[in-house]
Parts: C-alpha cells; sequence; structure tokens
C-alpha cells in the first residue's frame, strides 16, 4: 500500500510506474477558435506586458486569459526544451511514453538498435492520433484507424492501397528533437530547436553520479493542479512561504532562510556543513551553494533556462526523507551518504532534488490557462527491490508531502487571481528575488 498523505485523493494515484493513470493524456478539450494563431506582438497583450511593474506580480490576465494561453504555447512550450521523462522508463526496445503538451503528443520510442526516437502522435494518412496508451511496448507504431504501420525510427512501414506513384519515404512520422542528459530526456516542438549544448555542459557533470542511467521509477504521481503553470513556477522560485507551509522540508534544508534573517549561528552552520561536503567533492568540481536563501535561477539576461547545483543539508539529515536518514541504496557513483542534495532546474517544466539514495522529479505540462498536469516520480538504483530495499512509506512521503502542499497553495493563489478584487502586489527583495527573475524570463521570451 502507498502511504496516505493529506490531499493524495487529489493525486491520480500515487503509484509505482506500471500502472499508468489513462486520464491524464493529451488534453482532448477545444480551444476557443480566435485564439489560434495568437503572436505576441497582439496589441492587447503589448500593453499588457507595458503596465507590469517591476517587482511586482503579473496582471490578471497573464493567468487566465486563453490569448495569452496561446501566446505561451507559440513562445515557450513549443520553442524550448522540454523535459519528458527517464531514459530508464524505455530501457527496453519497443517501450515508449507519451509527453502531452497541450493538444500535441508525443511518443518517446527505443528502437531496436537502443536508439531514443521523438514522433509526433499522429499518423500522416489522416491524421489519426497513434497510441492512446500513456505507456507501453510496441512492435511497430500502427495506426488504429487504416492501419498504417511505421517502424520505431519513424519510418512507414507498411500501407494498404495507396497509388503506386506515391513514395512511402515521404509520409514518415513527424520527428521532434530530442537530447538525453546522464538518463534524462529532453525534447523540443520547434522546427529549429534553440542550442542545447550549454545545458548539456553544465547538467551532465552534475547528473553523472547520481546515477539515473542505472536507475529505475520505484513510484511516480499524477496531479492535476487547477493553476496556471506560471503560478507553479513562481511558487518553486521562492521559499518566503516554506516556514507556514513546509514543516518538513525545512528540517532538511537551509534555503528558507535570507539574508533578512539569517543569524550568525544558522550562517556558521551551513558554511560547516557546506565544507564538509566540498571536502568530499572537490576532486569532481562539483557546484556548491555556499550562501543562504534559494540559488539565484533564471538569468533572463543571459539566456539561462538550466541550472544545478549541489546543496548541503542540515546537520543530521543525509536524504530527503521524514527523519533525514537514507531509505534505499546509494545511487551511482556514491559511496558516502553525505553528498548534500543534487538540484536540476530547466525552464519551462522541470526540476529534479535528488538525495543519495534517491532522486525525486517533477514535469509540468500546461492544460489550459488554468491547469497544470503534473508528474512526480520518485527514482531508486535499478538494482534496489522494494520490499527489501526500500519501502514507498518511508521513500515518498517527503516530497509528495512537499509537493501536494504547494499544489494547494497553487490552486489557492489562482483562485484569488480570478476575483475581481486582484491586483498586482510587490515581490519582497530578499524573499522573492527569484520570482521577479522568472518572470523577467518569461517576459523575454515573449518577445519578437
Amino acid at each position: 500500500m502507498h502511504p496516505k498523505l493529506p490531499g493524495t485523493d487529489r493525486a491520480k494515484a500515487a503509484r509505482p510506474l506500471g500502472r499508468p493513470s489513462d486520464k491524464l493524456e493529451t488534453p482532448r478539450r477545444k480551444l476557443p477558435r480566435e485564439t489560434s494563431g495568437t503572436t505576441s506582438t497582439s496589441p492587447h497583450l503589448t500593453a499588457l506586458v507595458r503596465r507590469r511593474r517591476s517587482g511586482w506580480t503579473l496582471p490578471q490576465p497573464f493567468f487566465r486569459d486563453p490569448e495569452i494561453y496561446q501566446v505561451d504555447l507559440e513562445k515557450i512550450w513549443r520553442t524550448g526544451w522540454l523535459f519528458a521523462g527517464h531514459s530508464c522508463e524505455v530501457r527496453k526496445a519497443g517501450a515508449y511514453f507519451l509527453v502531452p503538451v497541450d493538444t500535441d503528443s508525443v511518443i518517446i520510442v527505443r528502437d531496436r538498435k537502443g536508439v531514443l526516437h521523438a514522433h509526433h502522435n499522429v499518423c500522416r494518412h489522416r491524421g489519426s492520433v497513434l497510441c492512446d496508451a500513456t505507456q507501453g511496448i510496441l512492435s511497430r507504431i500502427v495506426c488504429p484507424y487504416h492501419q498504417w504501420s511505421y517502424d520505431l525510427d519513424g519510418r512507414l512501414a507498411a500501407w494498404r492501397s495507396m497509388p503506386a506513384d506515391l513514395d512511402r519515404g515521404d509520409f514518415g512520422l513527424k520527428p521532434v528533437a530530442i537530447r538525453e542528459v546522464e538518463g534524462l530526456i529532453f525534447i523540443s516542438l520547434a522546427k529549429t530547436p534553440t542550442p542545447f549544448e550549454a545545458a548539456y555542459r553544465c547538467l551532465a557533470p552534475l547528473l553523472r553520479p547520481q546515477g539515473f542511467q542505472k536507475a529505475k521509477v520505484a513510484a511516480a504521481a499524477d496531479y492535476r493542479v487547477n493553476a496556471n503553470w506560471k503560478i507553479v513556477w513562481e511558487n518553486n522560485r521562492e521559499c518566503y512561504h516554506c516556514n507556514a507551509n513546509h514543516p518538513q522540508y525545512i528540517q532538511a534544508n537551509f534555503d528558507h532562510y535570507n539574508a533578512d534573517d539569517t543569524t550568525p549561528l544558522i550562517r556558521q552552520r551551513m558554511q560547516e556543513a557546506s565544507a564538509r561536503m566540498e571536502a568530499r567533492w572537490i576532486e569532481s568540481g562539483l557546484a556548491t551553494h555556499r550562501e543562504t536563501g534559494m540559488t539565484p535561477f533564471p538569468d533572463a539576461k543571459r539566456g539561462i533556462w538550466f541550472s544545478g547545483n549541489r546543496t548541503p543539508l542540515v546537520d543530521g539529515w543525509v536524504s530527503e526523507t521524514m527523519d533525514g536518514h537514507p531509505v534505499a541504496p546509494l545511487m551511482g557513483a556514491y559511496t558516502d551518504p553525505n553528498v548534500g542534495t543534487l538540484r536540476i532546474r530547466t525552464l519551462p517544466n522541470f526540476w529534479n532534488h535528488s538525495s543519495c539514495d534517491h532522486g525525486v522529479s517533477t514535469r509540468l505540462l500546461p492544460a489550459g490557462p488554468q491547469h497544470t498536469v503534473i508528474r512526480v516520480w520518485w527514482l531508486v538504483d535499478e538494482n534496489a527491490q522494494e520490499g527489501r530495499d526500500y519501502d514507498l512509506g518511508k521513500l515518498m512521503p517527503f516530497w509528495q508531502l512537499t509537493s501536494e502542499q504547494d499544489w494547494e497553495i497553487c490552486e489557492r493563489q489562482q483562485r484569488g487571481i480570478n476575483s475581481s478584487a486582484y491586483e498586482p502586489g510587490p515581490y519582497s527583495p530578499s524573499k522573492e528575488y527569484n520570482v521577479e527573475s522568472f518572470v523577467q524570463w518569461y517576459l523575454k521570451s515573449l518577445q519578437p
């Protein structure tokens, strides 16, 4: 049995991967016709951007307007690099899973040569969706409508009763750009994706010791959060709310402290924890966040949408669990549990917190102006066995509680923003600097 935590009835069940909830597939709703084709140069959006006051929250339409949501899709979600999932989820030939991005659906599949591919989940005949199940094993990709079939690499393999003068090579599945970084899979829906190399150089050395390439998914939980995706990110980018809302998180971490409330004793403890960790990792050259508060991210001026670092845990904690003790075998290259936490984040849809013994990945996907589909994964070493090496009742609660507390916060904020009484308010410079950085990144991303 999975742990019964407050709010878990809101989730589509915290569960081991392999028993997917088919209710969280590509959204089937129809968007208003008048919103299609909107660009960021619309007078409505231009006026809203000009109205926005630096250091203050965004005007209401950014969180609920269908027109702006369409601009978000075109300028951010169909342009940037999106975290899709983990390579261990498609370890075998023919293994696949779907990634729904609003009305788009992408098939992630491994071919018989071990190569990963990403295809649009659309038949080249008359546009039928090819795969309905969110994951599975395929020998070929076969359209359920007229039985056109495709090899796993996307090439059209067979079609019936079609004219002889048509070239089958012209009708392969439409490809989606795909990159893998040490067990993490990223895709881009753009016809000409932005360069990925800088992100790879930053993230690969940090991820390699964690061993995600030799991991497995112990459990996953799916959520449909009734809040705009930007609200979810803004919440992620500050810990101003942590003391009042995340009692388990603040026991393990330092980043709820900032310059305005960090005592000399707390600063000393953090510096000592950093020094101990750095002594173990100096040969690897891994980054360590030494200051109180959250790591600065993103950086709109330099176009930085990716970031990674290690950060120390408080004394007595070696894993982000309810008591700070490891709950699974050490992962990857780790031989010592005192490695702090690895933190990876990429805009617009991914963050990961990994301890010595397990990793937790969170993926956001847009599902409407006021809806975000979220999946949270718990990963452990591939040889670990449930019941012998780990117990889901001990592995999951720390981040399941933290996540669900955040989703409740986000939904409450969305309801408040929808009120006729809402108007933008000021950010705290000492505690919400990363929220302002996120908003700056977002607004810059909307520019032509």
